[in-house]
């Protein structure tokens, strides 16, 4: 048997090196094919992996965390203050010790915890109400902020707490339109704050800002978590004045119409907390875990929100799902016309070697025989044809990275299937003429001319 195998596959080789150009042209189709396909890919997984790292900078892999009012549930007619009375708890609120504590989940890129400060500023005579927005470098990670100018929080600065800050473009516009603002101090609040860098430019028109209520960040002022706790507000630190406010407030709580107007007081030491998740497919779980984690830390007291983007999940989703069906299309087209080729070219050989075929049958080859030499040839065309048709798509990867800036992913996975598929090509592009070959009279063949 294997004997029989050896000396088909011998009369296939033969017959492929006795028309070298026929089985180059032949080969053409799967090689380009090949080509193609891995170029293809390459170009598609990175386009992918591009734009699917831009939905994770918009915040795909993102949990939200918002401090709310713990919600509360009363009988009508009740009085407000009787109802707190029998279920008062205690919370510490949203601090910077459940931001440490949600740090070291393993699953955990990124932690921003922001402090939101309305305040003002002052230079040269010009007041004008800001936003001091408390924060630590990971937020510009996760905000895709970048630096038009200057440098990042040092270290040193997030240590201990230093007077500096980051400005927005509009801030520069406004207040230094004339000077470098880097060195420069900007009084904000009851301090001066150094000015270390300068963000580029968010493009908000003025529309968006005013029809959809989005911020203007390019009027926002950025300092150290630490910076704000220290010197401008740090909400879990008890004062005398709080302790006055609060007795105040219960003396008023006699009155129900005062007490619904009471503002409640904000205890939260943070105002916003964004996580960063290594993965997607773990974001509901770690919410689901910091989640329980908080409800134990605040002692039951649910005064929190936690968030995810389910709208943002479902797009990156439906990305993947396009670019693998279009890629697919791409890729079985493009083998489907190199395996036409190959059955093409195989049927002209068919009725170029009628006499051949004839001959080996009339000194005693079976059909069987004749079947295995034509499929040996086909699949010796495609396979090496598949070999050189990954070597040039590789080639074509890079090449194109590096001449049109495009990034390229040549995936392990990629070069698995394209080999694969190419010998596959071969043997099912290979049936039909094999098949015709082995159905010719040996004694009509030999009379052929």
């Amino acid at each position: 048997m294997y004997q029989r195998l050896l000396v088909n596959f011998s009369v296939a080789w033969s017959a492929i090196m006795a028309n070298r150009l026929r089985a180059t042209l032949t080969a053409l189709g799967i090689i380009f094919g090949v080509s193609a396909v891995i170029a293809m890919l390459a170009i598609g997984n990175g386009a992918q992996q591009e734009i699917l790292e831009q939905i994770k900078l918009v915040g795909v892999n993102n949990i939200v965390i918002k401090p709310v009012l713990e919600q509360e549930e009363k009988e009508v007619g009740e009085d407000i203050g009787d109802s707190q009375k029998k279920k008062e708890k205690f919370s510490p609120g949203l601090t910077m010790q459940d931001v440490e504590s949600i740090r070291q989940m393993p699953m955990v890129a990124y932690t921003s915890p922001e402090i939101l400060l309305e305040t003002y500023i002052i230079k040269n005579g010009i007041q004008r109400s800001a936003k001091l927005v408390g924060v630590e470098p990971a937020y510009f990670t996760l905000t895709n902020f970048k630096l038009s100018d200057g440098q990042m929080f040092s270290p040193k600065n997030l240590e201990y707490g230093d007077q500096v800050c980051i400005i927005g473009q509009g801030i520069k516009t406004k207040f230094f339109s004339k000077e470098n603002p880097i060195g420069k101090r900007l009084k904000c609040g009851r301090h001066w704050l150094k000015v270390i860098g300068v963000l580029e430019p968010r493009l908000l028109s003025n529309s968006s800002i005013s029809k959809l209520g989005i911020r203007d960040y390019n009027m926002d002022i950025y300092t150290p978590t630490k910076t704000m706790l220290i010197r401008y507000t740090n909400r879990s630190v008890v004062t005398k004045a709080m302790i006055r406010k609060a007795a105040n407030r219960r003396n008023r709580n006699n009155d129900d119409q005062k007490s619904e107007k009471d503002p409640v007081k904000n205890y939260h030491q943070i105002d916003r907390l964004v996580i960063q998740v290594n993965e997607t497919e773990y974001l509901s779980k770690t919410a689901d875990i910091i989640a329980r984690m908080l409800e134990r830390r605040h002692f039951k007291v649910v005064d929190y929100e936690v968030s995810i983007p389910e709208l943002l999940l479902k797009q990156q989703q439906r990305t993947k799902d396009i670019f693998n069906i279009v890629l697919g299309v791409i890729a079985g087209i493009s083998l489907l016309v190199g395996g036409i080729g190959i059955m093409n070219i195989m049927l002209a050989s068919v009725l170029e070697r009628i006499k051949e075929i004839g001959l080996r049958l009339s000194i005693g080859a079976q059909k069987s025989d004749i079947i295995t030499q034509f499929m040996f040839e086909a699949m010796l065309i495609s396979i090496s044809g598949g070999v050189i048709g990954i070597l040039l798509g590789v080639s074509m990867s890079y090449f194109i990275a590096e001449l049109a800036e495009i990034p390229t992913i040549v995936s392990f996975s990629s070069i698995v299937i394209s080999f694969v598929v190419s010998a596959s090509v071969g043997l099912i592009f290979g049936i039909t003429p094999a098949r015709r070959a082995a159905q010719q009279d040996p004694i009509t063949s030999l009379r052929y001319q």
